[in-house]
């Protein structure tokens, strides 16, 4: 015959299997959605890279391209980065003196305010059609966003370089 103190560690067990299984559901849930924050700005930064020489019409037909990527793929990956990340701070106790844990989200916020600015600034389609006439503004525009676009993808390496080696850098915040 069980006893109430029996009955109650199994309940316990249950209870960190559950806490296990949420764990572990967020980091997949961030890892998936880093990948497609990844590819979002790889496919950006291609779309990018073919205008310059396209004619007006191919031009806004990549930006139009350009603009569905950002909406269906990069805005929600992020979303989905940004809070899997700051979930998982939250519920994994070894990461709340994690110093390496901060700077990565940190860095993701950085991400976060740098792909808006650039998707937000992109989805402006009648600046972007005047530049198209002229070589020299689109260009300079052009290029503007693909330095951001590729400082945005060496953030986000450097997050995954933060992930997988987890340097000691401890802060004390309890």
């Amino acid at each position: 015959m069980r006893s109430w103190f029996d009955a109650h560690e199994v309940g316990r067990e249950e209870m960190v299997d559950t806490v296990r299984f949420w764990r572990r559901s967020l980091k997949a849930l961030h890892e998936i959605a880093a990948l497609g924050l990844g590819g979002g700005l790889a496919a950006c930064l291609v779309i990018n890279l073919a205008s310059p020489g396209a004619s007006p019409a191919n031009f806004v037909a990549a930006r139009v391209a350009f603009d569905a990527i950002a909406h269906y793929v990069l805005f929600p990956s992020l979303a989905a980065v940004l809070v899997t990340g700051l979930l998982s701070i939250a519920a994994t106790r070894g990461f709340h003196d994690a110093g390496w844990a901060w700077v990565k989200a940190l860095l993701g916020l950085s991400v976060f305010e740098g792909t808006l600015l650039t998707v937000g600034a992109s989805r402006k389609q009648p600046e972007l059609a005047a530049a198209a006439a002229d070589p020299s503004l689109l260009a300079s525009m052009l290029h503007s966003e693909r330095n951001t676009l590729l400082l945005l993808i060496g953030i986000c390496v450097a997050n995954i370089v933060l992930a997988v080696w987890r340097p000691k850098l401890m802060i004390k915040i309890r």
